[in-house]
């Protein structure tokens, strides 16, 4: 009973952050991104991609949750990006007060904000960051099974990217399974297909951000 109690408060004090987020990022006319996968999907390199392709038209800010180290940062500061680092010393998600905090140290003189998450199919999907959408990716390696497997994750899912699809022809991956598995959990996620490597698909992702930011700023 004490454990449900305080798991209710943590979660009621991280949605009240939450909301203050949105509204620092609404009044500042940001649109925020929160990108979740599991560890090695490609989630940096996808941003790093992202980067590339939108910032000659969008200033884009980055904070970056990783349990220790700063190298997914440094990767993306090297692009021009301002960058911080948060380092959870061993929690396996980044939660709002987190994010809040990081955002005093940032521009938040942007349009796109880009939040990478801890590398986990699990805790990062029950803490709301304050974003405007989840990002959830997904890598051939991984294998078929995952969106069954994690529903909670996937349930939370704006758009599901399925990364490293230059290896379908040497992995066993069943495409079509992932696609209906993902649809019966979560009917309103649109799934991509892409690779980080290849840069297929990536016409179609960035087309969806930029639709997002253009979508948000007419409110």
């Amino acid at each position: 009973m004490k454990r449900v109690v305080v798991e209710r408060k943590i979660l009621e004090r991280n949605e009240s952050s939450a909301q203050k987020i949105r509204t620092i990022l609404k009044n500042q006319s940001v649109f925020a991104l929160n990108f979740m996968s599991s560890p090695g999907a490609g989630k940096t390199t996808i941003i790093e991609e992202t980067i590339r392709m939108l910032k000659d038209n969008y200033g884009i800010s980055f904070i970056d949750g990783d349990l220790e180290t700063d190298r997914d940062a440094e990767r993306i500061k090297a692009l021009g990006i301002d960058t911080v680092q948060i380092n959870t010393s061993g929690a396996c998600h980044l939660d709002a007060d987190m994010v809040l905090r990081a955002m005093e140290k940032i521009s938040l003189d942007c349009d796109l904000l880009i939040i990478e998450n801890v590398g986990n199919l699990v805790c990062p999907a029950t803490f709301d960051v304050g974003a405007d959408k989840n990002v959830v990716i997904l890598s051939v390696p991984e294998g078929d099974d995952k969106v069954k497997k994690y529903p909670v994750m996937f349930n939370v899912a704006d758009t599901i990217l399925i990364n490293k699809t230059d290896l379908l022809g040497f992995m066993d991956f069943d495409m079509s399974k992932v696609k209906k598995e993902a649809k019966q959990i979560n009917p309103k996620a649109e799934v991509i297909e892409l690779s980080a490597k290849t840069m297929s698909g990536f016409d179609k992702w960035i087309s969806l951000i930029e639709r997002w930011i253009s979508e948000a700023n007419q409110y």
